[in-house]
């Protein structure tokens, strides 16, 4: 995945969601969570993505709303573009459920493509972010309209499910805590269910184990923080609950098949 912000105000971002290479991946399928929500605009290709710990396919024309602190990951091949949208705090704030409009009105495909192009232009130096935070207030609108058409989250039987209510809640704790060196045993005392119950209802809504997601969330982390932060490797470390920077490196060679100095030299520290 590449994600160019074409601007960066406040609160307000638009980016591309390219296929980047194998190396890549972690960009988008490793378990990610922000302070503010996103709005995923897939206009083509095909694939799966993880929201709360439920996994489902996506397609052309859909729109995915991720709540603040909620944790996902997207799967993206090389048939696969998109647009991410960082939404101001102030925006669709009324909803703290993931939603997942499937749009099949090609009218309605034209107006939400053309509320995208308008930010996209007014999000350029070029443009004016006060004409680019107008038209966010036009697309919430459309997606008011669009969630009272297909009763989203009214309608979506899989995710009031008791294992994936579950793994809603588990996913934001680590969301909250994942720096807190935090074993899957915390988490399942913290929800009152065994980790055997925890992991099984995990694999049931997304196919990974409670300790895949946790790890994965960690491991996303470093990544940034190695890519963007000049920070020394054992500062990282500490920061996100491992004992030791022998025992960081050890792990996140495991998973990514490169140590983390080596990782930086190929993703650059502070590249965009």
């Amino acid at each position: 995945m590449t994600m160019t912000e074409l601007e960066k105000p406040a609160a307000l971002a638009l980016s591309a969601l390219t296929f980047g290479g194998q190396a890549s991946r972690w960009r988008t399928e490793a378990m990610r969570s922000h302070d503010t929500g996103r709005l995923i605009h897939i206009t083509k290709g095909q694939g799966r993505i993880t929201v709360a710990g439920l996994t489902g396919g996506y397609g052309p024309n859909n729109l995915i709303f991720i709540p603040p602190h909620t944790m996902y990951g997207i799967e993206v091949g090389p048939t696969v573009f998109g647009q991410i949208l960082t939404l101001p705090s102030d925006q669709l704030q009324e909803y703290d459920a993931p939603f997942h409009l499937r749009l099949l009105d090609v009218v309605v495909q034209k107006e939400l493509q053309n509320l995208f192009e308008a930010i996209e232009r007014e999000l350029k130096p070029s443009g004016d972010q006060r004409a680019a935070l107008c038209y966010m207030g036009l697309l919430s609108i459309f997606v008011e309209r669009q969630c009272r058409a297909q009763q989203a989250n009214a309608n979506d039987e899989r995710r009031r499910s008791a294992a994936a209510r579950l793994v809603a809640r588990y996913t934001r704790l680590i969301a909250q805590d994942f720096r807190h060196d935090r074993s899957v045993a915390d988490y399942a005392a913290a929800l009152h269910v065994t980790p055997t119950h925890l992991t099984r209802s995990c694999k049931q809504t997304c196919d990974r184990s409670a300790l895949g997601l946790l790890n994965d969330r960690i491991h996303f982390e470093a990544c940034v923080m190695l890519r963007d932060t000049g920070l020394p490797i054992q500062d990282i470390a500490r920061s996100l609950g491992f004992q030791s920077a022998a025992y960081f490196t050890r792990s996140f060679q495991a998973r990514s098949g490169q140590t983390p100095s080596g990782f930086r030299r190929n993703n650059g520290a502070g590249r965009p």
